[in-house]
């Protein structure tokens, strides 16, 4: 096991996040499409046996590939299942943006509001944001997975994570349908997003655990206001506050200390810093456990 994660964190150190049409998670998002054409309807139980059947049929493919391809396979399944370098690379493309316009270009990659309005504050803000959320649901939640279940834990996770960003949206289309993929991804990142919001304040800033609880309890997720709120603390910055989606101005609540700096470059680029020390704290724990179990 210990192997299997060294070597996987190796291929995502040096190559990082393949862009192919045969990467196993593009391959499986077509697969959710091709599936929801066929059964869709606003339905919770038509959404709930179709989810079943997306998942249980990847992984009965990715249990053969373990059982008959052995180790190597679980390399490449855990490699393709964490998102580390391809997060950092996003983050970056705004934070260096030559222009404003580049950084709302930059930025429209990793967030799902309107950002053709944005000042260069609040794209570095929506960056951090979209940073922080996805350190849990892309690096640590995976690692925790194949900590406690091995690799095909942690691609189970992948395929609940990936399920939840194609229908997990509270829209005419989904909110009924995509009820069962939603609900099962809160779940499944319960205890990440609040680990990575501890292992945030363990490498930065310290705060008091009531102040993150009380703002994360404010996030519309019950999950991604844990690293956001935490990460505004850790790197005394704030984020959060009002965004405008689908042309509808969404009132937030502000996270972090109330006398914390705005989020200008200096700070932008420390809290990047937190995150990825909060990230290889968590895979030394990782590594610790794998050694152990």
């Amino acid at each position: 096991m210990t192997g299997i994660l060294l070597l996987a964190l190796l291929l995502e150190w040096l190559i990082g996040d393949p862009q192919s049409c045969y990467h196993p998670v593009a391959m499986f998002g077509r697969w959710i499409a091709w599936c929801e054409s066929f059964l869709y309807a606003d339905d919770r139980y038509r959404g709930l046996m179709t989810w079943l059947l997306v998942v249980s049929v990847a992984f009965m493919l990715l249990w053969i590939g373990h059982r008959l391809l052995g180790w190597p396979f679980d390399v490449l399944l855990l490699w393709a299942s964490i998102g580390w370098k391809s997060l950092f690379e996003h983050v970056r493309s705004v934070l260096n943006a030559g222009s404003l316009q580049e950084a709302r270009q930059a930025v429209s990659m990793i967030v799902s509001r309107d950002t053709g309005a944005m000042n260069e504050e609040e794209t570095r803000r929506a960056a951090l944001e979209s940073l922080a959320e996805n350190a849990s649901d892309a690096v640590l939640a995976p690692l925790f997975w194949f900590a406690l279940l091995g690799p095909l834990g942690a691609a189970v996770y992948r395929m609940i994570n990936t399920l939840d960003a194609m229908w997990g949206y509270r829209n005419a289309r989904y909110l009924s349908f995509g009820w069962w993929a939603a609900r099962v991804d809160d779940v499944a990142n319960w205890f990440p997003a609040r680990i990575t919001a501890y292992l945030m304040l363990r490498v930065g800033k310290s705060a008091p655990w009531t102040d993150i609880r009380r703002q994360a309890q404010t996030h519309a997720s019950p999950n991604a206001g844990w690293p956001e709120v935490a990460l505004a603390f850790a790197a005394d910055v704030q984020l959060g506050g009002s965004v405008v989606r689908e042309e509808v101005e969404v009132d937030r609540p502000v996270y972090g200390a109330a006398d914390a700096r705005d989020t200008g470059a200096i700070a932008a680029f420390e809290a990047q810093r937190i995150v990825r020390n909060c990230l290889l704290l968590a895979a030394a724990l990782a590594v610790g456990v794998s050694l152990v179990l």
